[in-house]
């Protein structure tokens, strides 16, 4: 039996990055460990190392809990998803934050949400056990998807599994309390089309509790979910009631509430709806390089990428498909084995988006007027992603293709 671990094997058995286990091992949190030159021992049976300013800050949190009645750690929690800034002005808005945390987490956001996820993961990673529950649990959310995006699966599992924990823990405290956590978990589920949480609430015990940025994105999530149940008008009658109710102040909700109303409207055959939405999230989002939701959502976005940003905007559009490749690539490790759905992942992401459309019920005619391309051509694109997935009816398309 192997006796001690290295640096690099504790970090993924923890789920946390390198950086923080040498971290760990200097400030002399692991028991047991042994210096060897430049690098460290870990005994193979020590436990990762808890926040040691956890145990002195419970009993201060539950006090202000009780005294205040409000959401427990709430100016922690997402902040820059609950900031209304102009567009062109986000890390103003970031700076302009206090120093410590409310800053660090809004720092990690906007790293995040420009597609920059290994500085996103460093900034908020420092967080993952920290006393503060909105940091923590916002630091999870970041970390377990910019971890996706950089490949290290097992982190992003990590995090997934601690949101899910910090909900169940919720259990017993008080509505706000339960209502970050319910956020935070069903944002961390649904937006991976994973299943709910089993201790989830109902959204609208949980909606009114939440600050309105936070309120506009639990909108969003909503309105996903519904997408995947392929309650189309509902999921897009909800974005519009949403941006109506003030939800378009918040950049980083504006940007996702459109992108899913993108997808409503195509998956109905409504593509001059859904490039004004489209359209509307771009001209929010291009500002401040807020180009991260794209490239999540390219799949599920019927080809509009390829038919109204790449024309215009093909340096864009080519980042966009670098952030689809490495986010979808991740996805599909936490995805497919959780749901036991095989989502394909050997098509191109023109392939992808037509193999999308045709699944929907989209004629080679239709795609091709959509694309501004000939019928031929889609069919010989639609032929080609059906040879690789070995299907042979479009209908057999949709296990392959996200639902």
């Amino acid at each position: 039996m192997k006796n001690y671990l290295s640096i690099r094997e504790a970090a993924e058995k923890w789920g946390v990055s390198e950086r923080r286990i040498n971290q760990y091992c200097a400030e002399g949190r692991i028991p047991g460990v042994q210096r060897f030159g430049k690098s460290w021992a870990i005994p193979a049976g020590a436990e990762k190392p808890g926040d040691p300013r956890r145990r002195h800050g419970q009993a201060e949190s539950a006090r202000a809990e009780t005294d205040s009645g409000a959401l427990l750690d709430n100016k922690n929690l997402m902040l820059l998803m609950n900031t209304a800034f102009v567009p062109g002005h986000c890390r103003e808005a970031v700076e302009a934050m206090p120093a410590g945390p409310q800053r660090n987490i809004a720092l990690a956001e906007y790293y995040y949400f420009s597609g920059q996820p290994e500085a996103a993961v460093k900034e908020a990673e420092f967080y993952l056990d920290s006393s503060d529950r909105g940091a923590r649990i916002s630091a999870c959310l970041i970390c377990a998807y910019a971890n996706l995006s950089i490949g290290q699966i097992l982190r992003a599992r990590s995090a997934l599994e601690e949101l899910n924990a910090s909900l169940a823990a919720a259990g017993k405290q008080s509505p706000q309390v339960r209502a970050a956590s319910a956020f935070i978990a069903s944002t961390g589920a649904v937006l991976l089309h994973l299943p709910l949480p089993e201790e989830m609430p109902e959204v609208d015990s949980f909606l009114p509790l939440l600050p309105p940025g936070l309120r506009a994105f639990a909108m969003y999530v909503q309105a996903h979910y519904l997408y995947l149940k392929e309650q189309y008008e509902r999921s897009a009658g909800i974005v519009e009631a949403t941006l109506a109710m003030g939800a378009a102040s918040y950049p980083i909700p504006a940007i996702y509430l459109h992108l899913v109303a993108v997808m409503d409207y195509m998956s109905l055959k409504r593509p001059d709806q859904a490039e004004t939405h489209l359209l509307t999230a771009w001209e929010i989002s291009r500002p401040d390089d807020l180009i991260e939701g794209f490239g999540e959502h390219h799949g599920l976005l019927g080809a509009m990428l390829e038919a109204v940003i790449k024309p215009k905007w093909p340096k864009d559009f080519k980042r966009i498909i670098d952030i689809t490749y490495r986010f979808s690539s991740g996805w599909r490790r936490v995805h497919n084995p959780i749901t036991g759905h095989d989502v394909a992942d050997d098509l191109t992401t023109t392939e992808f988006a037509m193999a999308m459309l045709a699944a929907r019920g989209w004629t080679n005619q239709e795609i091709a007027k959509h694309l501004h391309i000939s019928a031929n051509t889609v069919k010989s694109h639609i032929s080609e992603a059906m040879r690789k997935l070995n299907v042979e009816t479009r209908k057999q398309l949709k296990q392959y293709v996200l639902r």
